[in-house]
């Protein structure tokens, strides 16, 4: 339901740019899926993995408290960093990698200090939880993540195309695959309760929120730059534990204090822009040219 809503807005925000128009915008999304089949194909490998991206963080987050899930789920940067080395060619700066032994450094740290720690109190009669089993899931969608946002990028680049397009592909694929592995795994629980069987405000609300997620990540690549993004990342990180702590009585100790602080410089660190090669110094009586702002070149400010 995640990517059919997803997909949909997607396809309303297609609407809007073509003033209304639904021939207009029926025949982009034709020639975009059935023109050419080759690339929603390909694009078909990125919304699969995020399909079982989507699932393990599920299974990550029912077997981890929410603030050491939020914490570790940060090594995506690391994996993406990664891929985009070995697969677009990106070079990154010392900062950049001094960020990434920093974030590495900070997570490691953090489930240290949660594996020496009893494990949190879940609800009376809840699901049994296991730390293995939630930190294998957190490092498995973490490299998923990593490899099909560096797909993703690398279709964009070299195909094109509008970015709501791309996210409606994705969603279509997307529901479809989902759709394909709930009918394997609960077909017949589905055809007896119906297809919103359990659906409670609050699963409602999940889904609600992951669709919202993917819309606004769209908009980050689009409209924000790094250090919003670090920030926001930051933020999340900070709000995840006092919500913990508020409503699951999650008491962070020193160790997680500190490695969540690590993390939280990392994504800083890492999010800042590169400083562009210093030009040749002006000669002496050299007032600033006609492109210049207070001295200094608009490129540079």
């Amino acid at each position: 339901m995640a990517e059919v809503l997803k997909g949909g807005a997607c396809v309303l925000l297609l609407l809007l740019q073509h003033r209304g128009s639904v021939r207009q915008t029926a025949a982009v999304l034709h020639g975009a899926v059935l023109g050419q089949p080759g690339d929603t194909l390909r694009l078909a490998v990125p919304s699969l993995i995020y399909t079982l991206q989507n699932n393990l963080q599920y299974v990550a987050i029912s077997n981890l408290p929410a603030a050491t899930f939020q914490v570790t789920y940060q090594l995506k940067i690391l994996t993406t960093a990664l891929f985009s080395v070995l697969l677009l060619g990106t070079s990154l700066s010392r900062l950049q990698w001094l960020s990434l032994a920093l974030l590495f450094a900070g997570v490691a740290l953090v489930q240290a200090e949660q594996a020496r720690a009893a494990p949190a109190p879940g609800d009376a009669g809840g699901p049994p939880q296991s730390y293995a089993t939630g930190l294998a899931a957190v490092a498995a969608s973490c490299l998923s993540s990593g490899f099909a946002g560096v797909y993703f990028e690398r279709l964009l680049k070299r195909a094109g195309g509008c970015i709501w397009v791309r996210n409606a592909q994705l969603g279509a694929v997307g529901a479809l695959v989902g759709l394909a592995a709930m009918w394997a795994a609960e077909g017949r629980a589905v055809a007896g309760l119906g297809f919103f069987h359990g659906y409670s405000p609050a699963v409602w609300a999940v889904v609600l929120n992951q669709a919202a997620g993917g819309l606004l990540v769209a908009l980050v690549v689009r409209y924000a730059d790094n250090i919003l993004k670090g920030f926001a990342t930051a933020l999340s990180i900070v709000a995840s534990t006092a919500a913990s702590a508020h409503l699951f009585g999650f008491r962070p100790r020193a160790p997680f204090l500190a490695g969540t602080a690590m993390v939280v410089a990392a994504v800083y660190l890492y999010s800042r822009p590169r400083r562009p090669p210093p030009g040749p110094a002006p000669a002496p009586g050299d007032g600033p040219g006609p492109g210049d702002r207070d001295g200094k070149s608009v490129g540079a400010a």
